[in-house]
């Protein structure tokens, strides 16, 4: 078969000895140049050792077939040729359509790139130009008159340049964290952890932009220890409670919710917000997809967020959904597999009291 430069290559039957001969190989170049049969029992080349037949597709000479028969007489038989002649039409199709179909899926991953190159140019340039234009403005007021604000306005500027500088610094870790886990630099390590420490614990870092919302957590006293990456798991938690803050209303409620499900813990963050748009539960969590609500009244982000969580959730062999609540709002939930069997838990330390005398 030609290789990209068009040189004929063995594809195969690398153990026949014939097929590595430089003057066979050249019968080989001329079949598939003129598109005619040659060699043994053929008055063209006649001297070969092999009987060689075209593999014509509707495109052209997709390679060329080479036999040596036990018995050279059986070339000679008009059914065995015509027998022959049908296998090399068979070869040659087949060959013929594994070629489109390496062809258009080569032509769809340049699309695929193309489209998420552009993506990625229009949201990360967006999204790095307005905090940068931010910070360049209030710094700039600062430096240049900073004496001529009263004190609540200094804090106001500092307190604008501190949250987009923290914005842009969200949106690089995103970023890198999506390029780490497509690359399969992030490594799973899985360790038993509490699930209401790590709920905990996210809800302490998002303390801040949660502050004034109803924020309730239902976990059942059986469920303590769950084996997942708790860095990892968090930040899915993270990226899961920033996008109910940034896409529902300042004071509706959050309710995150955690259950076992068979071999499975389910984690649950839901809202009261606008819900989702019928056709977007599977979109929102491709790389660079943002919702029509926030296309179109201007909320910051990449589109991100929801891509790493189902990196995430999907490295850990489980599975992520998103779906709307009966009487409005959105349900964002994750599973994970139960594997293996949890260390025992130390025994709570006796409440120390009063002796009681005998």
């Amino acid at each position: 078969m030609p290789d990209d430069s068009g040189q004929l290559k063995l594809a195969s039957g690398q153990e026949v000895g014939f097929a590595a001969k430089e003057n066979e190989l050249a019968v080989a170049h001329w079949v598939f140049a003129h598109q005619q049969q040659a060699g043994l029992g053929t008055n063209t080349l006649p001297s070969s050792q092999a009987f060689y037949l075209p593999l014509v597709g509707s495109q052209g000479s997709v390679g060329v077939l080479g036999i040596r028969p036990a018995d050279r007489e059986r070339l000679e038989v008009h059914d065995q040729r015509q027998l022959l002649e049908t296998f090399a039409n068979q070869i040659a199709g087949a060959i013929e359509r594994d070629q489109l179909a390496a062809q258009v899926q080569a032509v769809l991953v340049q699309a695929e790139t193309e489209r998420l190159r552009s993506s990625l140019l229009s949201s990360v340039s967006h999204d790095l130009r307005t905090p940068l234009a931010v910070i360049t403005g209030a710094s700039s007021s600062l430096l240049e008159s900073a004496d001529a604000f009263d004190p609540r306005t200094r804090r106001e500027l500092y307190q604008t340049i501190y949250d987009d500088g923290k914005r842009l610094s969200r949106l690089v870790d995103n970023l890198l964290d999506m390029t780490r886990i497509e690359s399969g630099g992030v490594k799973i390590d899985k360790q038993w952890q509490f699930i209401e420490e790590l709920l905990g614990s996210a809800l302490h870092r998002m303390s801040k932009p949660l502050a004034g919302r109803e924020v309730t957590t239902h976990v059942p006293r059986e469920l303590t220890l769950v084996p997942l990456d708790d860095v990892l798991i968090e930040q899915v938690l993270l990226n899961l409670l920033e996008n109910a803050e940034k896409y529902t209303p300042p004071a509706s409620p959050i309710e995150i919710t955690a259950r076992q499900q068979g071999e499975v813990v389910v984690i649950e963050v839901a809202d009261r917000g606008p819900g989702l748009p019928p056709g977007e539960e599977e979109q929102i969590f491709e790389k660079f997809f943002r919702g029509r609500a926030a296309a179109t009244d201007g909320r910051p982000g990449a589109g991100l967020g929801l891509a790493i969580c189902r990196a995430i959730v999907a490295a850990h062999g489980g599975q992520i959904w998103a779906e709307n609540r009966a009487g409005g709002g959105a349900t964002f939930g994750f599973s994970l597999p139960l594997e293996g069997s949890p260390p025992p838990l130390a025994p709570e330390p006796e409440p120390i009291g009063e002796a009681a005398a005998e």
